[in-house]
């Protein structure tokens, strides 16, 4: 059926549409061959709190993007090759309900579903793309993904040293490696994991002498007073969304 889709017209349209919702800050997205399986609002998890993203299941990629008027404009578009993309089913917890973790090396984040329904019909589409895209390339399923970070709110002091708590002046920071939420002190030190970031990223103390073991050269430690001429954004407000 995708292989029928794929050059119609009526798949040009829907991947138009998709195109003009983002306007001219998205990507281009009709390639020969992409075809729209699906789309739908889901519930990502960010680093703050749950919000509402406008998600895009081509057969290759997902696209994913902030919802500034309900299907008819949205930014921060956001592509994944779905080549990269492994899924796992996420136990349901309070309000979190319908959940699942789309992990990819260079990030990883759960989403949630309105019904069980949804949910099922989501990962059992991507589950599709995915074997059928490493089935016509050969290659193996990624066995490389970054880690899902916990939210802000379930730590109250850090993850590491169980001392540090946090407050407005000892603010919380993300391990690029495990995804704990850690205090200053505890995540001092910088590592380069090539599969997130060209740059020497965040990392915990217990993470960085892991990862130093046998490989101490792709180290650095941070300039606590240099910001990135492309943005304000602290390190760890510099994720997907910016204010996640």
């Amino acid at each position: 059926m995708v292989d029928r889709l794929a050059n119609s017209e009526a798949n040009s349209k829907r991947i138009a549409v998709v195109e003009g919702c983002f306007g001219t800050a998205g990507q281009p997205l009709a390639i020969p061959g992409r075809v729209l399986i699906g789309e739908g609002v889901l519930t990502k998890l960010c680093r703050k709190k749950p919000k509402a993203r406008q998600f895009f299941l081509f057969n290759d990629i997902l696209v994913y993007g902030n919802i500034v008027i309900h299907k008819k404009k949205y930014n921060k578009q956001h592509i994944i090759p779905l080549e990269s993309v492994t899924i796992d089913t996420v136990e349901d917890e309070g309000d979190l309900r319908n959940g699942w973790l789309i992990k990819t090396p260079t990030k990883s984040f759960a989403v949630y579903a309105a019904t069980a329904t949804e949910k099922s019909e989501w990962m059992s589409h991507i589950g599709k793309c995915v074997s059928d895209l490493l089935a016509k390339s050969g290659k193996a399923p990624s066995g490389e993904h970054a880690a899902v970070w916990v939210p802000d709110s379930e730590a109250t002091v850090c993850m590491r040293c169980q001392k540090v708590k946090f407050t407005p002046v000892s603010r919380r920071h993300h391990c690029r490696k495990c995804g704990f939420v850690v205090c200053g002190p505890c995540s001092e030190k910088k590592f380069l994991l090539p599969s997130q970031s060209s740059k020497p990223v965040r990392v915990c103390e217990f993470c960085y002498e892991q990862l130093s073991i046998g490989t101490g050269l792709h180290t650095a430690r941070p300039d606590p007073y240099r910001r990135s001429p492309a943005n304000n954004l602290s390190d760890d407000d510099d994720d997907d969304d910016s204010s996640d």
